[in-house]
């Protein structure tokens, strides 16, 4: 009799299991570097390689750090809303050039338009590793101590904008 309890058991289990995974949102994987300080690294300036880029030219601001690369179709999906909050100033947005060439960057960024007080590259990939990149375009609000405060997994949308990181960047700002 226990032993046909058994099977039983396992499958109400793997039930509560199923209907847990079915209520949580796909686009939000849960970051580990949520609170935790954003990882330091300095970068070449897409335009002017021989020049530098380091967050911590970045202490003291809350900023918005866009991964995307030339090659990425989701990218431009996105793009025209990252062009069209970069008119407002609410905050610096540094876009990071994700495992691209430098004259496809500069290309994409020619015929798009350019949001990014700054943008930097990463041809290898190490910054996106260390921020956790599961793929481009990924966006992390990260406040003026440095610290990851939200990740946007995929494109930032206009709902994605007004609900989560522009009500965000109010709090962190203050």
């Amino acid at each position: 009799m226990k032993k046909a309890l058994i099977p039983l058991v396992i499958f109400a289990v793997l039930v509560v299991f199923l209907a847990i995974g079915l209520t949580r949102d796909p686009h939000e994987i849960p970051s580990p570097l949520i609170n935790k300080p954003a990882p330091l690294f300095i970068a070449p300036i897409l335009q002017t390689p021989a020049e530098k880029f380091s967050a911590k030219d970045m202490l003291g601001k809350v900023w918005l750090l866009n991964t995307w690369a030339s090659w990425c179709v989701a990218c431009r999906q996105e793009h025209p809303i990252l062009m069209e909050f970069a008119k407002t100033k609410t905050l610096p947005i540094i876009g990071l050039d994700y495992k691209d060439q430098n004259t496809e960057g500069m290309k994409w960024l020619a015929r798009y338009g350019n949001p990014y007080d700054q943008t930097i590259t990463d041809q290898d990939g190490r910054i996106g590793i260390d921020f956790g990149v599961y793929g481009v375009p990924e966006s992390f609000l990260i406040d003026k101590a440095g610290v990851i405060r939200y990740k946007q997994i995929g494109p930032v949308t206009d709902e994605a904008l007004r609900d989560k990181i522009l009500p965000l960047i109010r709090e962190l700002q203050k």
